[in-house]
């Protein structure tokens, strides 16, 4: 007899209805799982018989029979320990050992330990919202509780072990049943220590930090070491508004689908800032491996890519980058699959002017050699600094500025106008880093004196048109930041100062 059970896969961040047949027949006992399994899935026949004889049932070694587990359909890719619940209930449904329930309105995951208890999986939040979809219940593990319940009408079945869930189907024991919640009671988002008041001068690349923040904007920093580069770009999280209910809904599936969610907090409240190191390779940050999870600029999607030393990323790596900074997504495609993952990030690059650090410094001399520089430099293409809106070099802070007893500008004050900022930037139906080619006209108008002046900083600065696009969206960001309406020439001149950083590479 053929008993069928539902689960699901993942096909990049979306969860997809997977059949779990269970066949029990006479013959010499064998126990064989079909429909592309991974080595994860092929494990689960030892972890389901010890659980089941853990949990006062008869495992399959105790059956003289032939059992096959077919995961439909046979053309998807099963991976991880996800189907471990549900072909232990298939398994005992077809042998007879529990009471028949119904199993067509239901959808399960779980992975099981050796004595029964049911272990945390990764996607639940992806399954929950297929569970919705389908209007199913969902049973998964008691720690996926809180993904489950973003999911707003879906009905949870949260369990610990399997005999427990065994009494709840058969009816011998209470049902605790949930409903999803939706993202009404997330907490506050709780902001970083690092603030920018802890950060003695640098208003210029606050300032240009501050614009960043508003508009989404990719912003490339140059300068010596210990100039402060990594500081304020670990700082920038502290001026990033909070995210919407959606954004969290977004973010949290990202995580949950790679594996990433913490047992005690399993929703993404806080915008992600990710920072690879150097020596990350090209599917480390975009994303792909022989099961494609999502990469850096994935987990970095909503928030910020800290890129530090820069030009000591592997060259393929970093003009991986350009199709995600202009698309906000990236086509991760092999030969018998492709995903798509969202990637609409805020680039944060940081640089040194040459590899000891010092070139143009004025206190320490710099001793690379032309064709070192010139090598290190070349490791950034044009094609992707004319992706980077904002370019601007950092300074070293002297002693007077170090020891300088002036408060700098709290990071609550700057969080402020950058949330008013999104707030007006919200009311076009997408940030001013984003804004389509075919809306700048009308959202980024300039008078003709704005007009000439940026006719001449085109010709005198041999600027390509994306830079000219890009001129205009900071100075969106900027005129909205200072709430004003029209963008005016000052607040061209500023955005124009961005391209103009003839020492930056």
């Amino acid at each position: 007899m053929a008993v069928k059970i539902f689960s699901s896969a993942f096909i990049g961040l979306d969860a997809r209805i997977i059949e779990v047949e269970v066949d029990f027949t006479s013959g010499l006992h064998a126990f064989s799982i079909v429909g592309l399994p991974d080595k994860a899935v092929e494990e689960s026949k030892e972890r389901v018989s010890s659980a089941i004889k853990n949990s006062g049932g008869k495992p399959p070694q105790h059956h003289n029979r032939r059992i096959t587990v077919n995961l439909a359909p046979a053309e998807i890719k099963k991976q991880g320990a996800i189907y471990d619940l549900p072909i232990a209930l298939g398994f005992l449904l077809a042998s007879g050992q529990v009471k028949k329930f119904k199993t067509s309105d239901k959808i399960f995951m779980g992975e099981l330990s050796l004595d029964g208890s049911i272990r945390k999986v990764r996607g639940a939040l992806s399954t929950a919202i297929l569970a919705r979809q389908e209007n199913k219940l969902l049973v998964l593990p008691k720690e996926n509780q809180k993904e489950a319940e973003l999911v707003k009408g879906l009905r949870i079945l949260a369990v610990e072990n399997l005999k427990g869930l065994l009494k709840i189907l058969e009816g011998k024991t209470e049902n605790y049943i949930l409903t999803g919640k939706g993202a009404e009671d997330i907490p506050a988002q709780e902001y970083p220590e690092i603030d920018f008041a802890y950060v003695q001068g640098q208003e210029s690349i606050k300032r240009a930090l501050e614009i960043a923040a508003a508009g989404g904007h990719n912003i490339f920093m140059m300068g010596p070491p210990g100039s402060g580069k990594t500081l304020l770009s670990r700082a920038l999280p502290s001026i990033l508004p909070r995210m919407a209910k959606e954004e969290i809904l977004e973010v949290t599936k990202i995580y949950s689908v790679a594996g990433l969610l913490a047992s005690k907090n399993s929703i993404i409240i806080k915008r992600p800032f990710r920072s690879p190191h150097h020596s990350s390779s090209a599917a480390a940050l975009i994303g792909g491996g022989s099961h494609i999870r999502p990469g850096e600029i994935t987990l970095a999607h909503r928030g910020v890519l800290f890129l530090d030393e820069f030009p000591e990323f592997h060259r393929d790596v970093i003009e991986a980058l350009r199709q995600p900074m202009e698309d906000g997504k990236v086509l991760v495609a092999r030969a018998e699959e492709s995903v798509i993952f969202p990637a609409r990030f805020t680039l944060v690059a940081a640089s040194n002017p040459c590899p000891c650090g010092y070139l143009s410094d004025p206190q320490k001399e710099c001793t690379c050699l032309p064709s070192q520089i010139t090598r290190y430099r070349r490791k950034i293409s044009g094609p992707i600094l004319d992706r980077i809106d904002i370019k601007i070099e950092v300074p070293r802070i002297g002693f007077e500025k170090l020891t300088s007893k002036i408060v700098a500008e709290e990071s609550k004050n700057i969080r402020r106008r950058v949330e008013e900022s999104r707030t007006i930037q919200e009311s076009r139906g997408f940030l001013n880093s984003e804004i389509p080619l075919q809306k700048i006209q009308e959202y980024c108008k300039i008078d003709i004196c704005s007009k000439d002046l940026l006719r001449q900083a085109m010709r005198r600065l041999s600027l390509s048109p994306r830079s000219y696009h890009k001129i205009l969206k900071v100075a969106r960001t900027i005129s909205d930041l200072e709430g004003k309406e029209d963008i005016n020439r000052e607040q061209l001149a500023e955005a124009i100062s961005y391209q103009n950083q003839k020492d930056i590479y």
